[in-house]
């Protein structure tokens, strides 16, 4: 797998300890973007998914695994592979991406590591980041139109879930059919 980094202990992509893995390449190239090192899918290093899990496991501390980028889903198999392994050691998930969770729906019915991916996360922050929307006052997101869903509830039940994170802990929010 392409990966741009590792953050073995962030406390930036998601609650508590995380490893977060960087994926290497993003067909979206957002204006403003955070990571635009990673935009190149030649950049990066080539990095094998059974050493990065590895490295996951090691630490007791972790409380999950946060798959940033560039665009885990241009790399969708090998990030499901890093997911299912952190989902058997009882970690949660979380996956930022600049899909929106409608378009990842469709790109799921063509691409089985997509659908992996989407079904092995727990927490998908979703959407392009827009600079004209950048808010530093939103928790886990860059941009106001960036949603925070709960995927299992949302799959469960056909429609989005997003988490409303404005105390702690989150709670769900129904929102519209998928």
């Amino acid at each position: 797998m392409r990966v741009a980094g590792i953050v073995q202990d962030s406390i930036v992509d998601g609650p508590g300890l995380r490893f977060t893995v960087f994926a290497q390449g993003c067909p979206h190239r957002c204006e403003g973007c955070h990571n635009p090192q990673t935009h190149d899918p030649g950049g990066g290093e080539e990095r094998d998914t059974r050493d990065m899990i590895a490295e996951m496991l090691r630490n007791p501390l972790t409380d999950g695994l946060t798959l940033s980028g560039g665009e885990p889903f241009a790399q969708a198999g090998e990030c499901a592979e890093i997911a299912q392994a952190a989902k058997n050691a009882g970690l949660d998930v979380w996956t930022y991406t600049g899909y929106a969770f409608e378009e990842l729906r469709v790109l799921a019915e063509r691409d089985t590591g997509a659908a992996e991916l989407l079904r092995l996360t727990d927490v998908l922050v979703d959407g392009r980041f827009i600079l004209a929307r950048r808010s530093l006052e939103l928790r886990w997101r860059g941009s106001g139109n960036q949603r925070l869903i709960d995927v299992p509830k949302t799959l469960e039940r056909k429609e989005v879930y997003e988490l409303v994170c404005d105390g702690e802990p989150c709670h769900a929010r129904q929102g519209a059919g998928v």
